[in-house]
């Protein structure tokens, strides 16, 4: 095989020091609910939450994201077509659907979606689907342990 090393390994997000998680809902009570358990959940992230998929699209663009959790209804957007955006902007974006409409799953599924959660978000949810995702995210927990070691609250 001619491929470089680095090439391979730069193929997976390896941001040590704070991987890039956004999270899109055009519910700002929502939104402000949703941060805290995220950043329960994934420590050492840096977590920043968008009402506009446009906001969301912009800071993709600058930056490398390691995951999104994306609200299937935005406003006049939908929650698949900014997954496929983003995708293409890194197609290594680990993309979770979050909802409080359950038919949405079969439609989210059809996408390259690491996950799905049904809101209210909870940390027990979160910590389920970081378990899953489909490009593993070093440098995501303080520590060494998996989703699935570390103690529920």
């Amino acid at each position: 095989m001619n491929i470089e090393v680095s090439e391979l390994t730069n193929a997976v997000n390896t941001d040590l020091d704070s991987p890039e998680v956004i999270i899109v809902d055009d519910e700002a009570i929502l939104l402000s609910g949703a941060i805290p358990v995220l950043s329960e959940a994934m420590p050492s992230a840096s977590i920043t939450g968008f009402l506009k998929a446009s906001e969301a699209i912009d800071f993709a663009r600058e930056s490398r994201l390691s995951i999104a959790f994306l609200d299937i209804e935005i406003g006049k957007t939908n929650g698949i077509d900014l997954c496929k955006v983003l995708m293409e902007i890194n197609p290594l974006t680990n993309v979770i659907f979050l909802t409080s409409y359950p038919d949405y799953a079969v439609s989210a599924w059809n996408t390259s979606a690491s996950g799905f959660i049904v809101k209210p978000l909870s940390l027990e949810d979160v910590r389920e689907q970081l378990g899953k995702l489909r490009f593993p995210v070093r440098g995501l927990f303080s520590d060494s342990s998996s989703p699935e070691d570390r103690p529920q609250s």
